[in-house]
């Protein structure tokens, strides 16, 4: 290949150690992340590119960092020669006292060198603030940028890297939660460094992992917030494979989107085919080229509804046997789709919506017992819904359930509880203690095992209530009455 061309591999959101403990499914994003090592190798690539959630899990157990440490070593060790140069300060662009990119280190062997940034499954928290890739980092078989310091006023130094009579600056925005992100973006106080010289020169991409489609209009990221002078942006977080370059609607750059390498919900955008991407560069022109990832467990997702079977509600054994038809036949069309590829033999995952409006439904779990031994869901494989009814019981005050909005992951968020619970009146409210930190806290402490997190953000609004009043009351007004009045204001 040409001494002048960059070969990057890009892929992102591994989620290794998804459902680890599942008898069938438990080694689905092992095998799909060393396909991607794998085509790494037969493709001759400089470095890996990876766009955040390499991880799962916040705090991954033993055995998964350990299958993982297992792969870089297997596939990033060895003695062939890395042909890149690396530019910038690298006291500047890596967090760990050694400050040295792992493939310039004369105490090792790299091959491969893996870049990467955190996801928001990854991030650091709790202790000295380390992300699971600060593991990687200090043992040196990843190269792990991004870290923002201070999430108020984000400075992004790149990492400059050089082949040849081709440079490239590579932006690494570690997840940030999206509503203070877009409230930093607000101020313009996210700011790109640009090398003082030659800046044209350079082909600048920039990593990042947030929400990409508008959930609410403060929490993602819009094309329109990424800086002009940026050629391309590998988008993480977003789980449906977009891979090939999209032309922005707004700025010059083009966006790929490489999509998970492991379906982690059984939604639509999860059932598409799944892609990694060589990403080629010579000077300021890129050729992009998606791969095909073979490994990846066969996924067939459709939808019913009930009263299409003209079957009368009362007669459930021939609505089940209807229902169980559809089934048959969505592992026959996995079996006709993944016939002759490497994955053939996986079980796949089935996914049917029903809408059972006016009927009513039948227990999923005993259902799914059914295909058990021919599916790798046996459990979920049937997700019922109605249609909306546009009939409101807020009048009455009542706290139901029913309202919230399930997501495309078939999940109730926590955060959509507090919302509901804490305002239907103004008793409900929370006066000293923040919603979105009560939301934080109680995320940190069940997807990520903080089991101080709820202590510590209480801790912290008592202080600093205790600091703001103590500075805006004189002594002689500290008696209960004038606080709470003083508070309510």
């Amino acid at each position: 290949y040409s001494k002048n061309v960059m070969r990057i591999l890009v892929a992102t959101d591994n989620h290794l150690g998804y459902l680890e403990r599942d008898p069938i499914r438990g080694d689905d994003s092992f095998n799909s992340f060393e396909e991607i090592l794998k085509y790494a190798h037969s493709l001759k690539v400089d470095m890996v590119l990876l766009g955040g959630d390499l991880f799962h899990d916040n705090k991954p157990s033993r055995s998964c960092l350990y299958r993982t440490m297992e792969l870089f070593r297997k596939y990033c060790l060895g003695d062939s020669p890395v042909r890149i140069q690396f530019l910038s300060d690298q006291a500047v662009n890596f967090s760990n006292q050694f400050h040295t990119v792992n493939y310039e280190d004369p105490n090792f062997n790299i091959s491969l060198p893996v870049f990467s940034i955190h996801g928001n499954h990854d991030d650091p928290t709790g202790e000295g603030g380390l992300a699971a890739l600060d593991l990687l980092s200090v043992s040196n078989l990843v190269n792990y940028f991004g870290k923002t310091e201070d999430i108020d006023d984000i400075t992004v130094y790149p990492l400059l890297l050089g082949k040849g009579e081709t440079k490239i600056a590579i932006y690494g925005l570690g997840n940030i939660r999206d509503e203070r992100l877009y409230r930093t973006f607000q101020k313009q106080s996210v700011k790109l460094m640009r090398p003082l010289e030659n800046k044209d020169d350079w082909f600048n991409i920039l990593v990042l992992h947030q929400n990409r489609v508008a959930h609410n209009p403060k929490n993602y990221v819009h094309e329109k917030m990424i800086d002009g002078f940026v050629d391309f942006v590998l988008w993480g977080h977003e789980h449906e494979c977009l891979i090939s370059p999209q032309s922005s609607s707004v700025g010059e750059f083009h966006i790929s989107q490489p999509g998970s390498s492991v379906a982690t919900a059984l939604s639509e955008g999860e059932s598409k085919d799944k892609f990694v991407g060589l990403l080629e560069v010579y000077k300021n022109q890129f050729r992009f080229k998606p791969f095909p990832l073979n490994t990846v467990r066969p996924f067939i997702m459709d939808s019913i509804i009930l009263s299409d079977s003209k079957i009368h509600p009362t007669q459930q054994n021939q609505i089940i046997e209807w229902i169980e038809e559809k089934v048959e036949q969505m592992i026959t069309k996995a079996k006709e789709k993944f016939e002759g590829k490497p994955n053939e033999k996986m079980l796949p995952l089935i996914r049917l919506k029903v809408d059972y409006t006016g009927y009513s439904t039948i227990n999923p779990q005993k259902f799914g017992q059914r295909f058990s031994g021919r599916v790798a869901n046996p459990n979920d494989v049937l997700l019922f819904h109605r249609k909306k009814t546009t009939s409101s019981n807020s009048k009455t005050g009542d706290f139901d359930v029913n309202k919230i909005k399930v997501q495309e992951e078939d999940k109730i968020k926590v955060g959509d509880f507090i919302s509901e619970f804490l305002g239907n009146t103004p008793s409900d409210r929370l006066n000293i203690l923040s919603e979105q930190d009560l939301y934080t806290s109680l995320h940190n402490f069940v997807e990520k095992d903080e089991t101080d997190s709820l202590l510590k953000m209480v801790d912290l609004t008592i202080n600093s209530t205790r600091k703001y009043l103590s500075e805006n009351i004189t002594t002689k007004d500290a008696y209960p009455d004038f606080i709470t009045k003083y508070i309510d204001d």
